[in-house]
């Protein structure tokens, strides 16, 4: 890799590390191509994005998008987005499908700050924004299903006795 193509990939990963509410990092070391290719698929069908970034370079761009450090060391493999459950769940989910102790949650970076990989799991573990809008939408339509269910059960019961 030449020198202007690491100032061009710094330079990217500096914007999208900015504009990202949530970054993680985790070893990948010992996983094979299928398995990483699979964590891609996942992440795009999620809107997140998922990549192996050489620790220096990855260093320099969280360093220019003003983010505290990440402790860099071995092999990483950096998952990155801009919703920080969306981001979350890939990475804990793919921990849990592929069950290996070649994957796991180094580090990560949620709310302004660097977070360790069991705030991670409990991000995961929080319903998504979608999941919420229909837990509101049962809640408030439950007074009125009930309300139905029981002046149809007084019209029966009226029938009957007619």
């Amino acid at each position: 890799m030449t020198k202007e193509e690491k100032v061009k990939l710094v330079g990217e990963l500096t914007e999208e590390f900015k504009s990202s509410d949530a970054i993680i990092v985790c070893n990948y070391k010992g996983l094979n191509v299928k398995a990483i290719e699979a964590l891609r698929k996942k992440a795009k069908t999620a809107n997140v994005k998922v990549q192996v970034i050489k620790n220096t370079l990855a260093a320099i761009a969280v360093k220019n998008a003003g983010i505290s450090d990440l402790g860099l060391k071995d092999t990483n493999i950096f998952i990155w987005g801009e919703d920080q459950l969306s981001v979350s769940k890939v990475a804990s989910n793919f921990k849990k499908e592929i069950d290996s102790e070649f994957f796991a949650i180094k580090t990560a970076f949620v709310d302004g700050s660097v977070a360790d990989a069991a705030k991670v799991e409990a991000l995961a573990a929080l319903p998504s924004r979608d999941e919420l809008i229909a837990m509101l939408l049962q809640v408030w339509n439950a007074p009125i299903t009930n309300f139905v269910v029981g002046l149809d059960a007084l019209r029966a019961k009226k029938e009957q006795s007619a």
